[in-house]
């Protein structure tokens, strides 16, 4: 070791107590800044701490490093002259200050080294040192003020223990009023749930009363519109039926009129219904000229003979007739010249003429412009001429004279058993041809 660093170091072990402490305060704060380079192995631990709890814990090593590790001790010394830089240039450059505290001169000294860092050293020792008597006031004093320090600490402490039993009794006034509310706001939810819940059920089964009521309602609409329909055609029905019936009487009627108008002029009967004076002179009366004849079914005066008698309704059937007078010629050419040959027959008689048609020979709708006078009708899908011809035979009332003209022996022996008289299709074609 050196003659400086020896007498640097036995300066530092004579150094004065507040010297020391001061270097040791300045040391540690300077350890704060270094960087861990810069710190030497044992003190590095302490550089992290707080700068107070630093120097208290790391005096016992900083003091040794302090007096052997000198580039320790210069980055120390340039970091506390960083923080101090007017005390500290002044102490490095030897320029006295009178006003500065000793001690602080003296630590910064002992850490800068100037030259005459040694003198501020020692007239740092020269400073007195309170006397034991001082040090008594002043402990007694400190003691007194320890006390009242005390008792106002213990006051304080039982002020605050009271407010900490007022604070834990709320605590749990409040705790209880918390839980209290939660068991409340949980019942509540529980109550919302539940009353949610049978809305819902509520809205559903509204929902659902409404679709029933509504299908329903549908079904009355449905029902009445039905009932409606069925009175409506019931009404028309019977209008019908009424209007069909009465038809059919005032037919019968003019029928049973002229055909006692007919017998009449054939018995040559007398205006008068009663007995006559000249009827009662005796004599032998002529005989009566005979009221009929019979013929063969295609006899022409025959067929004249028929259609003169009163609101005869003649019934042909229509392809027997055609396809016996027109056999070569189209279906549409057969009905169209059947129906112009009636035409004329009407003009000429004053009857009714119905040509029925088997629907089962047409391929699509049927063209045809039947003169005025002549009905015309087709068998609907299903059901042949024949059945149609029986069916118009039925519809007249009892006692109207029906002409069915057919060669269709079916046909004829069923239109008899009705009450209809029955011609062939030679006496209709040969009547045709007449006219």
């Amino acid at each position: 070791m050196t003659e400086a660093g020896t007498a640097a170091s036995s300066a530092a072990t004579t150094l004065p107590e507040p010297v020391r402490q001061r270097v040791l305060t300045l040391a540690a704060q300077a350890l704060g800044q270094l960087s861990a380079t810069d710190i030497p192995p044992p003190l590095r631990r302490f550089a992290s701490f707080a700068p107070a709890k630093r120097a208290k814990l790391s005096a016992s090593v900083l003091g040794p490093i302090l007096e052997t590790d000198e580039h320790f001790r210069r980055m120390a010394a340039f970091q506390v002259r960083r923080e101090h830089p007017a005390l500290g240039d002044a102490v490095a450059e030897g320029v006295p200050v009178p006003t500065a505290d000793p001690v602080e001169v003296a630590a910064l000294a002992y850490l800068l080294r100037p030259d005459n860092w040694e003198e501020h050293v020692a007239a740092a020792a020269q400073v007195p040192v309170e006397t034991p008597r001082a040090d008594e006031e002043a402990v007694s004093r400190l003691s007194d003020q320890l006390d009242q320090a005390r008792t106002e600490t213990r006051q304080v402490r039982e002020r605050l223990r009271e407010q900490v039993n007022e604070l834990k009794a709320e605590n749990v006034t409040l705790r209880r009023k918390l839980n209290d509310a939660r068991q409340r706001i949980s019942g509540l939810q529980s109550e919302l749930e539940q009353r949610t819940i049978e809305a819902a059920t509520a809205d559903e089964r509204v929902e659902a009363a409404r679709n029933e009521v509504d299908r329903e309602l549908r079904k009355l609409r449905a029902r009445i519109t039905e009932l409606e329909a069925i009175e409506h055609a019931a009404r028309r029905t019977a209008g019908q039926e009424r209007e069909l019936a009465s038809t059919r009487t005032r037919l019968l009627l003019d029928t049973v009129l002229e055909a006692a108008s007919g017998l009449r002029r054939e018995l040559a009967l007398p205006p008068g219904g009663d007995l006559r004076p000249a009827d009662t002179v005796a004599g032998t009366e002529p005989e009566a000229a005979p009221h009929g004849r019979t013929a063969p079914d295609d006899d022409p005066a025959l067929f004249d003979e028929l259609l003169s008698l009163p609101q005869v309704h003649l019934i042909i059937d229509g392809y027997n007739v055609t396809k016996t007078a027109w056999p070569n010629s189209p279906l549409h050419s057969q009905r169209q010249r059947l129906v112009t040959a009636l035409g004329a027959l009407v003009a000429q008689r004053r009857i009714e003429v119905t040509v029925v048609f088997d629907g089962a020979e047409l391929s699509g709708p049927v063209q045809l412009n039947p003169p005025r006078g002549v009905r015309v009708r087709f068998s609907p899908p299903g059901v042949i001429a024949d059945e149609v011809i029986r069916q118009l035979v039925r519809a007249e009332p009892p006692g109207r004279p029906i002409v069915v003209v057919s060669t269709d022996r079916e046909v004829a022996e069923s239109i008899i058993t009705l009450g209809a008289r029955s011609l062939s299709a030679t006496s209709l074609i040969s009547r045709i041809a007449r006219s």
